[in-house]
C-alpha cells in the first residue's frame, strides 16, 4: 500500500476529521477520550522544523492543533499566512498516512505487551524518518502576488497520529501526518504550501518509510521478505495476512461487482464499503484477534520452525564436491604417518644404493664432488 495523501480542506472540515486526533484530555468530550485514548493509545505529537520554530513539541494539545489550522502561530496567536483566494479562507493542510504491512500489524497483535511496545516503536520512528525526508525534498512554499513565486521552505509543520484498527477492527498500524498549509521560509517568514510537491512526493517517502520500518523490524530480529512493493514479516504466514485483512476484501469484492477499473473508482468503492468508526476496548481487541488467529489453526510462537530455502544447484554441486574429497582424504594423522613411511623408505632406498658403488658407478665420485663444492653465501661470509 503506498502513502496516500489527501487534502483536508478548510480548517472546519479538518478539525472536524481531527476531531479524535487533536485530542486535550482536559476539554474533550468522554466519547472523543474514549475513542483517543482507549486504554494505552498515545495522544499525538509534533514532528518537522516548522513545530520547533512554534516551539511545538511533544503531544498535540486541541487548542494548538486549532490554532495552527486556521494559519495562526498557536502560542503568539498572531497569523502567519495570510487569507488566500476568492474566498479569503485558509487551507488547512494535507494528511498523509503511512500504513505498516499487514503481516507488521498482525504480528503487533498478536505479540506480547513488551514486542507490541517495540513494534510501536519502529512504526514511529519509520513515519518520522519519511516525514523528514518530506520537509527536506518536497517542502516549497509560495511568495509574492498570488503566490506566483515557489521558494524551497526551512521544514514543514507536522501534527502525527498513530491508529492501530481498521474500520473493520482489523490490526492496522498506521500514522496520520497532518501537513499544515504554511511552512517557515529561510529568511524567517512564513508562507503557504506548494501542494503539487507533497502529491508528487508520496510514492518516494513511502518507499523510504516502508525500507526504514523493515530495518527497524529486522533489528527486532524478525526475518523480513521483499515483495514488489515494500516487505513483509515471515512469522506471519500470508493466510493468516488475509484473513485479517477484512477491509480490503471489501474494496476489492466492491471493485469486482461494480467492474471498476481506475484508481479514482478504486477511491469510490473504498468510500462506499467503509464502516463507522466504533470505539472498543483495546484489551479486549488483543484477546480477539488472538482467539480469532487461534481458530484459524495459528499461534504465535507455537508455529513450526521455517524451513530454509532451497540452495542454488551450483552451491549444491560445490558442496557435494567438497563433501567428495572429504570422504576420500586420509584424517590428518594418518596422512602425517603416510608421509614419514614414504621418505623413511627412500632414505633407506638412497642407503643401498651408496653401499653399490660396483652397481652405479660414478655415484659415489660425484656425491663427493657436491660435497666439495663451495656454499656461494659461505664464501660471501668469508
Amino acid at each position: 500500500m503506498v502513502a496516500s495523501l489527501s487534502a483536508r480542506g478548510n480548517a472546519t472540515s479538518a478539525l472536524a476529521y481531527y476531531g479524535h486526533l487533536a485530542h486535550d484530555s482536559q476539554t474533550s468530550s468522554p466519547h472523543q477520550q474514549a475513542y483517543y485514548l482507549n486504554g494505552e493509545a498515545a495522544p499525538g505529537r509534533w514532528a518537522g522544523h516548522g513545530a520547533e520554530r512554534l516551539s511545538l513539541s511533544g503531544p498535540v494539545r486541541e487548542s494548538d492543533f486549532k490554532a495552527a489550522l486556521t494559519g495562526y502561530d498557536p502560542r503568539t496567536n498572531q497569523i502567519l499566512v495570510p487569507r488566500g483566494g476568492k474566498s479569503h479562507r485558509h487551507v488547512a493542510g494535507w494528511d498523509m498516512t503511512f500504513s505498516a504491512p499487514k503481516s507488521v500489524s498482525v504480528l503487533w497483535a498478536l505479540s506480547k505487551k513488551e514486542t507490541r511496545i517495540a513494534i510501536e516503536a519502529a512504526q514511529k520512528s519509520a513515519a518520522l524518518k519519511a516525514a523528514s525526508w518530506l520537509e527536506n525534498n518536497a517542502g516549497w512554499c509560495r511568495r509574492g502576488k498570488n503566490g506566483a513565486l515557489r521558494q524551497p521552505t526551512a521544514g514543514l509543520l507536522i501534527a502525527q497520529f498513530d491508529h492501530e484498527t481498521s474500520r473493520d477492527r482489523d490490526p492496522q498500524l498506521h500514522t496520520h501526518s497532518f501537513i499544515f498549509n504554511q511552512a517557515p521560509r529561510k529568511d524567517g517568514t512564513w508562507g503557504a504550501i506548494v501542494s503539487r510537491d507533497l502529491y508528487k512526493a508520496q510514492t518516494q517517502a513511502d518507499a523510504i518509510y516502508l525500507r526504514h520500518l523493515a530495518r527497524e523490524m529486522e533489528n527486532l530480529g524478525y526475518q523480513t521478505e521483499r515483495e514488489q512493493i515494500g516487505f513483509r514479516v515471515a512469522i506471519i504466514p500470508q493466510r493468516i495476512e488475509k484473513a485479517f485483512s477484512k477491509r480490503q476484501q471489501a474494496i476489492e469484492t466492491e471493485v469486482q461487482k461494480q467492474g471498476y477499473t481506475s484508481a479514482r473508482q478504486r477511491d469510490l468503492a473504498a468510500l462506499k464499503t467503509r464502516k463507522p468508526k466504533t470505539t472498543m476496548n483495546r484489551n479486549e481487541l488483543f484477546k480477539a484477534w488472538k482467539a480469532e488467529a487461534k481458530a484459524l489453526g495459528f499461534e504465535l510462537g507455537k508455529q513450526p520452525e521455517k524451513a530454509m530455502p532451497p540452495m542454488p544447484v551450483h552451491h549444491l554441486a560445490r558442496q557435494n564436491i567438497v563433501a567428495k574429497n572429504i570422504a576420500h582424504s586420509p584424517s590428518p594423522t594418518a596422512k602425517i604417518s603416510q608421509d614419514a613411511a614414504r621418505i623413511g623408505h627412500h632414505l633407506a632406498r638412497a642407503l643401498q644404493l651408496l653401499k653399490q658403488p660396483s652397481a652405479l658407478p660414478g655415484t659415489r665420485l660425484k656425491l663427493t664432488k657436491m660435497r666439495r663444492r663451495k656454499d656461494p653465501d659461505q664464501e660471501a661470509e668469508r
